[in-house]
């Protein structure tokens, strides 16, 4: 009777799972555009100052 039990409970920790797993790959893409905005900017930067050159 105990695994009947844990056989019920276990869709709501796998949606559990894949909810965390969906923020935590949201928050990825976040960081990872803020990384590729940095990149832009510092390249921009980068070519304004030897473009004189």
């Amino acid at each position: 009777m105990a695994s009947a039990g844990i056989i019920g409970v276990l869709p709501a920790l796998l949606f559990l799972f894949y909810l965390v797993i969906a923020g935590l790959g949201l928050y990825a893409l976040i960081l990872f555009i803020k990384l590729a905005r940095r990149g832009i900017e510092a390249l921009d930067i980068y070519l304004r100052d030897n473009r004189g050159r």
